[in-house]
């Protein structure tokens, strides 16, 4: 399972109308920092399937969301649950920081 590819076209179907959370990562190309957490937001995608959506949104081509949600620097990575934003992560992280982030938004109110 892959993560999805958000555009300024499908962000509202795929995000804020997701009946689950969902995990965006903001990337570039031209990012090395980004190539380095690629691999954990992948392996996330997989195992969290049906629990969480996981999207990236390319920010060259999607100006629009970028400056929507304020990312500045890159990987910038944002949880989404209910149409909103609930927590964000700047910069690398290690896979057990994003994990536990999404655990968080996964347990019982």
């Amino acid at each position: 399972m892959h993560p999805v590819e958000i555009t300024d076209a499908n962000f509202e179907q795929e995000v804020l109308k997701s009946d689950v959370p969902v995990l965006l990562d903001f990337w570039a190309v031209w990012c090395g920092p980004c190539k380095m957490i690629a691999p954990f937001v992948e392996e996330i995608s997989g195992e969290y399937q049906g629990k969480v959506k996981v999207g990236k949104v390319a920010v060259d081509n999607n100006p629009q969301i970028s400056m929507q949600f304020g990312i500045r620097s890159i990987p910038t990575l944002l949880v989404f649950k209910d149409g909103k934003v609930v927590d964000q992560i700047i910069g690398a992280v290690p896979k057990n920081s994003i994990t536990a982030k999404l655990d968080n938004q996964l347990q019982p109110a």
